[in-house]
């Protein structure tokens, strides 16, 4: 069986996931979801899109169109640095997001929810808030910062890839 239509159609289910998800429906959710919404909806898609992160490099991987096919293709010292490197990058992102950021960020929400009914009032009300509160929203800014740069690494090396295989077309 060839695999290269099951190479290009993973390609570009990756990519146009990660930009959809990250530029256009996570921001369209944010501004038009109130904050509750938002969050439960984050926190449904985030496992799928994260997994799909993780999973699709290693289908595209799995189906490099090359003279030496797949996995060894991708091996081949030509190949290291143009194929199996943004390849590794975005299934080692997507492992990051997956594993050990979405855990994170959904604990400190956790936590922010349960701080908020402590202190009576939301994590994201005007000032003043509860020191504890002021650590929470700082301690989920930065976890979700760091994730938000993981994604983007994700998505470089998975355009710089693309960049690779365009070249490979004839």
């Amino acid at each position: 069986m060839d695999p290269r239509p099951f190479h290009i159609l993973s390609y570009g289910t990756l990519l146009g996931t990660q930009i959809f998800q990250s530029f256009i429906g996570g921001i369209i959710a944010f501004r038009r979801l109130p904050r509750p919404q938002f969050a439960t909806l984050q926190t449904g898609i985030f496992p799928i899109y994260f997994g799909l992160q993780t999973a699709l490099p290693v289908v595209i991987a799995l189906t490099v169109p090359s003279s030496q096919g797949g996995v060894t293709g991708v091996l081949h010292s030509d190949d290291r640095y143009s194929t199996l490197l943004p390849l590794v990058t975005a299934f080692v992102a997507g492992v990051i997001n997956l594993l050990v950021m979405h855990p994170l960020v959904t604990k400190t929400m956790r936590d922010r929810k349960a701080q908020e009914t402590r202190d009576g009032k939301k994590s994201y009300d005007p000032p003043p808030h509860s020191k504890e509160m002021l650590a929470l929203n700082k301690k989920f800014g930065k976890l979700h910062g760091l994730s938000s740069l993981v994604n983007l690494i994700s998505i470089a090396a998975t355009a710089y890839y693309g960049v690779v295989l365009s070249k490979r077309l004839s």
